[in-house]
């Protein structure tokens, strides 16, 4: 992790000695052991969370939810988390909601720049802080962004897709790019981040540019289709630089079918089950790791000062490119992982064997060195 970036622990213990628990999404709190923690948590305000959907990847539900709580719980303040399921108006109302059932703080996770800023809007309108989360909301003005280094993990990708084609000793592979979301704000720093790794190979004939295709909402569906519509028009695609797990399954899926799999490098990212399973079967030539759990914790600690109060310091900051402005930040380092490393995404806790190695991966798993 690059120097300056917070380093935070597990929990958010030392923010209270007693705890005020908050059940499930509606974070209904019960009395806490600890008369002077139910005292600061009485004093905080609460914490309106908006995760973006659970179809795009899974770590929303999976990760991001389950650190957020376990944070939030430790530190003894009331909180709500809830997914707008790639709904723009269920995003809003939910936002509303939030804000009218008494929430000072509003950490969201947008579906685009401009329903991400009416939100931003809102909530300052009203007093809420606001923080983005994961993505950057274009223009809207969040008091600060907790997220990874996003450039970099597409230069990770980049890096990845040209060692394994490398390794298969490929001459002149035609490329293609199933890239994110074009509302995304970190699709397209993903693709600045591979294109400065791709682009110069290109430019100097040394591989061959291919189809190059934005996912509408990274819709893993779409994607399939969109790919099997590329591998149609070009059948020598050579490797796939697929912006995430889901993406990549779905370009996996359509090389199976041409008995492809295996042959053709793909990418992804997130560190999914799905994906570190495509990588133990060797359809799959790498994901991005990106530890969620140090994100939920920078993000809940930012959302816990502010919500008692404080104004908490950034360690860096991200210029807005549409407004100029420079917003207090949290950047997380992400990391590559191939098959034989596979074996750190287990041992930090992200996914568990039990989930990873059933049926026919349980050999892989053995053979990867996953304890």
């Amino acid at each position: 992790m690059r120097k300056g970036i917070l380093s935070l622990t597990a929990s958010a213990a030392a923010l209270a000695l007693g705890l005020t628990a908050c059940g499930g999404e509606s974070g209904q709190t019960t009395q806490a052991s600890s008369s002077s923690a139910a005292t600061s948590a009485a004093k905080a305000g609460k914490i309106g969370v908006i995760l973006p959907d659970s179809k795009s990847s899974a770590r929303w539900e999976t990760a991001d939810r389950k650190y957020l709580e376990e944070a939030f719980k430790a530190a003894g303040v009331q909180y709500d988390i809830q997914n707008a399921q790639n709904d723009k108006t269920a995003f809003q109302t939910i936002a509303d909601q939030m804000i009218t059932n008494g929430a000072t703080v509003l950490m969201i996770v947008n579906l685009d720049s401009g329903s991400g800023k009416a939100v931003i809007d809102k909530a300052k309108s009203q007093g809420v802080a606001t923080i983005d989360y994961d993505r950057l909301t274009l223009g809207g003005g969040a008091a600060y962004y907790v997220s990874f280094d996003n450039t970099k993990v597409g230069t990770l990708q980049g890096e990845g897709l040209s060692k394994c084609l490398t390794d298969k000793k490929a001459d002149k592979p035609i490329v293609a790019y199933l890239n994110g979301s074009p509302t995304d704000n970190n699709a397209t720093l993903f693709k600045a981040g591979y294109d400065g790794v791709l682009k110069p190979k290109f430019d100097a004939g040394e591989y061959v540019k291919g189809p190059d295709q934005a996912v509408p909402d990274w819709d893993n569906t779409q994607a399939g289709t969109l790919f099997e519509q590329m591998l149609t028009q070009q059948p020598k695609i050579a490797g796939v630089l697929a912006a995430n797990d889901g993406l990549g399954n779905a370009a996996i899926t359509v090389l199976k079918k041409q008995n492809l799999n295996g042959k053709v490098p793909v990418t992804g990212q997130d560190a999914t089950v799905q994906g570190l399973q495509n990588i133990l079967s060797g359809d799959q030539c790498m994901t991005v790791y990106k530890a969620v759990k140090k994100e939920a914790d920078a993000g809940a600690k930012l959302a816990v000062a502010l919500a008692k109060g404080e104004k908490p310091a950034a360690s860096g900051s991200v210029k807005d490119p549409e407004t100029g402005q420079d917003v207090p930040s949290e950047l997380l380092e992400p990391q590559a992982i191939y098959l034989d490393n596979v074996k750190d995404v287990v041992a930090d806790g992200y996914v568990t064997k039990e989930e990873l190695c059933t049926g026919d991966f349980a050999k892989k798993c053995t053979e990867a060195g996953i304890q």
